[in-house]
C-alpha cells in the first residue's frame, strides 16, 4: 500500500502511473466493438439483397452498415493514437464513445417506434449495457482522471490525422486482399483434405466462405499494424 505522504502536493497521480490501471479498459472496449461491428457486417450483409423487406427495414439495415465500418474506420485511427501513446486519444475516445451512444440511444428508438419491429428485452438489455460501457469508460478518461500520464509521450508528436487515416485504408485494402487469397487457397486444401462434396459447388462455396473470413481478419488486422507502425515509426520529436 502507498501512503499518502508518496503522492504529489497537488493531488494527483505522477506522470506515466494513472489514477487505475483501469485507464485501458476503453482500449479493449474499443477491440470489442469493432470486432462486433466486424460480425454485424459479416452476419447482416446478405440481408441488403433481400427485396421483400419493407423499405423502413431495409435502409435501418443500410444505415447499420454503414455505422459498422464507420466504426471500423475510426476505431482503426484511435487504436493507433493508444498504441502509439498520443495524449490525443483520450479526448478523441470520448468524442467516438458519445457519437457512439447517440447512436444507439437513436437506434433503440427507431426499433421501438417502428412496428415491423419487434420488442425484445434481450436488445434493450445490450443497449443499455452498452450505453452503461461507455460512460464508464468516459469517466475513466475525463480531464484529470490521469490517464493523460498513460497515453502521452512528452518528447514526440505523433502523426497527423491524415497520414493516419491514409495508412489504415491502405492497411485495409492491402490485409483484405492478402487475407482474401490466403483464405481461399486455405479454404480450397482444406476442402480437399476433408473431402468435402462438390455436388452443386459444395467445395467451392466452402472455399469461398474460408476466402471471406480472411478478408474480414486480414482487413482488421492490416489496418490495424498499418496504423500502429506509422504511429511508432512517424513520430517527430517536439521542438
Amino acid at each position: 500500500m502507498t501512503s499518502s505522504n508518496e503522492q504529489p502536493a497537488s493531488g494527483q497521480p505522477p506522470v506515466g502511473r494513472p489514477g487505475s490501471d483501469l485507464s485501458y479498459v476503453p482500449v479493449g472496449w474499443l477491440i470489442f466493438v469493432m470486432a462486433w461491428s466486424v460480425y454485424g457486417l459479416a452476419s447482416a450483409w446478405w440481408l441488403t439483397g433481400n427485396s421483400g423487406l419493407p423499405d423502413r427495414i431495409f435502409y435501418f439495415l443500410l444505415g447499420g452498415l454503414a455505422v459498422d465500418v464507420i466504426t471500423i474506420l475510426w476505431g482503426l485511427y484511435l487504436l493507433g493514437l493508444a498504441f502509439g501513446r498520443s495524449a490525443r486519444f483520450p479526448r478523441h475516445f470520448i468524442i467516438w464513445q458519445v457519437a457512439t451512444i447517440v447512436w444507439v440511444l437513436a437506434r433503440l428508438a427507431y426499433v421501438l417506434a417502428v412496428p415491423d419491429f419487434v420488442f425484445s428485452a434481450r436488445s434493450l438489455l445490450i443497449a443499455g449495457a452498452e450505453i452503461a460501457i461507455g460512460l464508464l469508460c468516459i469517466y475513466l478518461l475525463r480531464r484529470g482522471s490521469g490517464a493523460e500520464g498513460v497515453y502521452s509521450r512528452p518528447s514526440t508528436e505523433a502523426p497527423s490525422v491524415f497520414v493516419s487515416v491514409v495508412a489504415a485504408l491502405l492497411g485495409i485494402i492491402l490485409g483484405a486482399v492478402i487475407g482474401a487469397v490466403g483464405g481461399f487457397l486455405a479454404g480450397s486444401v482444406i476442402a480437399d483434405v476433408a473431402e468435402v462434396s462438390c455436388f452443386e459447388g459444395g467445395c467451392g462455396y466452402f472455399a469461398a466462405f474460408i476466402g471471406l473470413a480472411g478478408l474480414v481478419v486480414g482487413a482488421i488486422a492490416g489496418g490495424i499494424l498499418a496504423v500502429l507502425l506509422v504511429h511508432r515509426r512517424g513520430r517527430k520529436p517536439v521542438a
